[in-house]
């Protein structure tokens, strides 16, 4: 097997084997050292070695003894059983897999939201401590005190690994959706840096989502996640141009939209709507589905994205919820309206000078003719954001409206 296939089946493995020996040994920071020690074991051997006929037995079994040289402190022990790791007959591994158990874990209501997304990453994920960094440019350091801190707060809560029961269950699986969401918007649309996207953490969000709708396939939101991700990432060859400018969705090449991806993701709408509750993703996966069956912009059913949003800001009130319905009345009353729907925003301490309300209010200036307004307005929203890729598309619509 090649090395890049034994990478993606031990980002697969990772979190089972974690899983595992959580379940076993009850010491998260612990074992989660030693699976990470076990796969770069593998990472090494199994490449010019070949892959062993239960690779998962393999890590679980090199990891549990690694993890019990760590709590026995037996330096010879670990040199002697490191040189015949691959020897070493597997264990008997239970056929459970504990991803969603270990995704609860890294997502504990004990964590802020920073460090649930970067425990999940590291643990779930299988990403090293500098990719994560890199990720969300801060220096290795930060992140690995950030996790280190996380772990720490987990144990001293005293969580079981266990899946809670009735409404604690509930209210932690929309944590780690939420978790997973983050994590998809960072990697679609970066909030720092040159690049407009982070591919490996979209992908990453969406093998992970994949991941917990195999184990709750009749959850109206996890489906519904699971189908704004796919329909949002269908789009995002289309989304900058060779050089790396932003394309705004009015001016893509619907053509470069990944067709297999809209299908499977218009599906996944289908099969979440067709649970009993309605929760925001699966309203926002139907919004998703909307743009991706308008073959051009213009064939866009605009009332219907609109009323999408007005329920959306009934069961889910946020004030991106608002500037996005005030985009979608823009399109259906006009400009005006949306503007006037966009000024209930000033007040909203949360949108103070965001790029996202001065680009949108930008745009509708423009289009009422007010180009010295459009100007100043985009001016700041390119100011106001840390990409690099928002700030050149900002700063040419500015150009294009110079007074």
């Amino acid at each position: 097997m090649t090395a890049p296939a034994v990478e993606d089946l031990l980002r697969e493995l990772t979190p089972q084997v974690l899983g595992t020996l959580v379940r076993r040994h009850g010491q998260f920071e612990g074992c989660e050292d030693a699976v990470q020690e076990a796969v770069l074991a593998a990472t090494v051997q199994w490449p010019a070695e070949g892959v062993p006929g239960n690779p998962r037995g393999w890590l679980v079994t090199v990891a549990s003894r690694r993890l019990i040289d760590q709590m026995r402190s037996d330096h010879a022990r670990r040199e002697r059983e490191s040189a015949t790791a691959a020897e070493v007959a597997p264990e008997d591994v239970p056929d459970t897999d504990d991803t969603l158990l270990l995704l609860f874990l890294c997502c504990h209501p004990a964590l802020t939201a920073a460090s649930q997304t970067a425990l999940t990453l590291r643990a779930v994920g299988g990403l090293t401590t500098a990719e994560i960094a890199r990720a969300f440019l801060v220096p290795e350091a930060t992140m690995a005190a950030r996790i280190s801190r996380a772990k720490q707060r987990i144990k001293a809560a005293g969580s079981s690994f266990s899946l809670p029961e009735g409404a604690e269950r509930e209210e932690r699986l929309r944590v780690v959706l939420h978790v997973l969401y983050l994590i998809f918007n960072e990697g679609y649309t970066a909030s720092s840096g040159g690049e407009l996207h982070r591919v490996d953490l979209a992908h990453e969000a969406i093998r992970l989502a994949r991941m917990v709708h195999a184990q709750l396939p009749d959850d109206g939101e996890v489906t519904g996640l699971l189908a704004l991700m796919v329909l949002t990432d269908a789009r995002r060859e289309a989304r900058t141009t060779a050089a790396g400018d932003l394309v705004p969705l009015a001016e893509q090449d619907r053509t470069t939209w990944d067709r297999a991806l809209i299908d499977e993701g218009i599906e996944l709408v289908k099969a979440s709507l067709a649970t009993p509750a309605l929760g925001p993703y699966q309203v926002q996966a139907a919004i998703a589905a909307t743009h991706a069956d308008a073959a051009t912009a213009e064939e866009t059913n605009w009332p219907q994205v609109h009323a999408l949003y007005l329920i959306l800001e009934r069961i889910a009130p946020n004030p991106m919820v608002t500037l996005n319905r005030a985009i979608a009345l823009a399109e259906t009353e006009g400009p005006a309206a949306g503007l006037a729907l966009l000024s209930t925003l000033d007040g909203d301490e949360r949108m103070a000078g965001h790029h996202r309300l001065l680009s949108v209010r930008a745009h509708l200036l423009e289009q009422t003719g007010d180009t010295a307004g459009a100007y100043e307005h985009y001016r700041r929203a390119a100011k106001a954001t840390a990409s690099i890729a928002e700030q050149r598309y900002l700063e040419s619509r500015a150009g294009r409206v110079r007074p």
